[in-house]
């Protein structure tokens, strides 16, 4: 893999900032502390994308709570838009029948790959399935899923950053930027 390019000259505008995401979060965490209270609170993580977010978002859970994860795609490299095909590269290491399933995800644009992860943990008998998305592209959405908690609703932009990348670099960046199309070209 080539090293990566400084992000400065791929980035057109910074479109959620490192200020906004932490007012944001122990928001959402104070809202889903009060929603879980006396519940057996579990979170599912969607790697890779979510693991920033979710570590945030559990240092500001302030009720018992365990976690998992999976790894699904529906993206190739330097796709802007989900392909439409579902692949779970990892499945969840405990059972979920009877918990409270919180599903962590980065963002949900067309709505496809997170009503088949749904599907899915539907599918296992939680006794309830619900979904926090740090960012919510509803301009792109085809399937119809429930949202129970958002931190921001974004336009159609290409977005890295804050756990999300750009060809697999940027996770780390502590704010989410809009891609400057005119200077990126996805790999080969």
């Amino acid at each position: 893999m080539k090293a990566p390019r400084p992000y400065d000259e791929l980035l057109a505008e910074i479109l959620v900032s490192e200020e906004q995401l932490q007012k944001r979060i122990p928001e959402l965490g104070a809202q889903i502390s009060q929603d879980y209270q006396d519940k057996d609170l579990h979170l599912i993580c969607i790697l890779r994308g979510g693991v920033m977010f979710l570590t945030d978002l559990m240092r500001q859970i302030d009720i018992p709570h365990t976690v998992d994860f999976m790894a699904v795609s529906s993206y190739g490299a330097g796709a802007r838009e989900s392909s439409g095909q579902v692949r779970i590269a990892l499945d969840l290491t405990n059972d979920i029948r009877g918990r409270d399933v919180l599903l962590v995800e980065d963002i949900v644009d067309s709505g496809n790959t997170i009503a088949s992860v749904l599907e899915l943990l539907g599918a296992r008998h939680p006794n309830s399935l619900r979904v926090c998305t740090l960012l919510d592209k509803k301009v792109m959405r085809q399937a119809e899923v429930p949202i129970h908690y958002t931190g921001f609703e974004i336009p159609n932009k290409f977005v890295f950053g804050y756990g999300l990348d750009l060809d697999e670099f940027y996770r780390d960046l502590p704010f989410i930027g809009v891609v400057n199309t005119t200077k990126y070209s996805p790999p080969d």
